[in-house]
Formats: structure tokens, C-alpha cells, sequence
């Protein structure tokens, strides 16, 4: 007499049919997810959350995320922020601002309010004519970045450079009449920011902050370079 065999009580999950829309974390991640991640780190950073080692390290992965899954555990140890949900796949409110893309005070379309430079095991610069954005994020990890401000175009008066160098070097030029402030950590590198103030109050100021870890980051003054009109902003 033959046995029986015992039947499951447990259902198996349906194969999903094909062409279902894939899950939120199965999305691919746009270059807009990885900055909004990266900004959330650098805060992270700023505010002693994360140590300028587990900084580099998730910096790296988030340049290196496929899928907007692989980017949620960056940050799961991390205070919950509007980026981050917008990063997990929320998308932005319609009309957030020249700041998201919107529209400026002339109707004009206006360019984000941050900009991003990441050189992985290469190069990447910011020279001649060019628009500064409020916030500019640099990475430099084995490789080097050059930010030339000496022909840029100020639209407003304060601009932070934010620089993370993990084995890397960041070199930023600027005008000899704009004020440099700001400062920041190096670990078995340096971190060379010199303070000026310029002579005009209503300059445009430019803020360099970060880290150099195994890297070297660098502001100086470009004598003979000014800018020609202050107040373009």
C-alpha cells in the first residue's frame, strides 16, 4: 500500500504576473534619489551623527545604488527628513520653488539650488562661465576636483561649498574681492580654508566646509581676478 504524502498547510505566494509594476524599493534610483541621500549624510556629518570614516563609506554606496532599496539603509539609523521620503519615492510638491526647479521671480525657469561634484577614481570641474549654485556638494574619493569661481556668476550673496576628500584632493579658486570663510576637519590630511574679508559689506561671500580624510582640500585667492560687478545677485 503506498504512503501518502502529508499535505502543506501552507499556501506558496503567487508568482507575480507578468508586467506587474515593480515594488518602490525595486525602482531604479535617479541622480536626484543619490544627492538627496548624500545630503542627508553630509548633515549627518555636520551634526556628529556619523564619523568622517562611516561618512565616506556610505557616500561611496549611495553613488553606487542601482535601486531605490539599496539606498533606504543608508540613512534607516538617521533622523527621518523630507528628503528622505522623497528619496524612498515620494515626489516633490508641485511648486516647491526656484530651489526645486521651479519657476523664479520673473517667471524665468531657475536652476536648482544645489549642484553636485563627484569624482570617483577621476576628475571633475567648474570653471570659466558659469552659474554658482547656493549649495555646491563635492566628493572627491581617489580623484581630484577643481572649482574656478574666478569668471563665475554670483545670483545670490552667500554660496556654501560643501567637500568631503576621501584620498582626494578639492581645489577652489576664487576672486580677490569676495570674503572666504569657513573651515573643517583632516585626518591625516589638510584642510587649508584662509579667512578674508573683503573690503566691500555687500560682497558675495563664499563658505567652504568638510573634511579631507587621506586628502588635501584648498581655497585661495586669485590675485588679479574680481569680480567685476557684486551685485549681480
Amino acid at each position: 500500500m503506498t504512503e501518502q504524502q502529508p499535505v502543506p498547510l501552507t499556501k506558496t505566494a503567487p508568482a507575480p504576473a507578468p508586467g506587474a509594476p515593480a515594488s518602490a524599493a525595486e525602482l531604479r534610483a535617479s541622480d536626484a534619489d543619490r544627492d538627496r541621500i548624500a545630503d542627508i549624510l553630509r548633515e549627518a556629518l555636520a551634526e556628529g551623527r556619523l564619523d568622517p570614516e562611516e561618512h565616506a563609506e556610505r557616500i561611496d554606496a549611495t553613488y553606487r545604488a542601482k535601486t531605490v532599496g539599496e539606498l533606504e539603509p543608508l540613512v534607516r539609523d538617521l533622523p527621518a527628513t523630507a528628503a528622505a521620503g522623497r528619496a524612498a519615492g515620494t515626489p516633490p510638491a508641485p511648486g516647491a520653488g526656484a530651489g526645486a526647479g521651479g519657476r523664479g521671480p520673473h517667471g524665468a525657469r531657475a536652476l536648482p539650488a544645489t549642484d553636485n561634484l563627484v569624482a570617483v577614481f577621476g576628475g571633475a570641474m567648474r570653471k570659466g562661465r558659469w552659474r554658482v549654485r547656493r549649495t555646491t556638494n563635492v566628493l572627491a574619493l581617489f580623484g581630484g576636483v577643481e572649482i574656478d569661481l574666478t569668471e563665475a556668476l554670483f545670483e545670490q550673496r552667500e554660496i556654501v561649498i560643501n567637500v568631503s576628500a576621501v584620498f582626494g584632493g578639492v581645489e577652489i579658486k576664487v576672486p580677490e574681492n569676495v570674503t572666504v570663510s569657513g573651515g573643517g576637519a583632516g585626518v591625516f590630511g589638510g584642510f587649508d580654508i584662509p579667512g578674508y574679508e573683503a573690503p566691500d559689506p555687500d560682497a558675495p561671500v563664499v563658505v567652504v566646509r568638510g573634511f579631507a580624510l587621506f586628502g588635501g582640500v584648498e581655497a585661495t585667492r586669485k590675485r588679479g581676478k574680481r569680480l567685476k560687478n557684486l551685485r549681480s545677485y
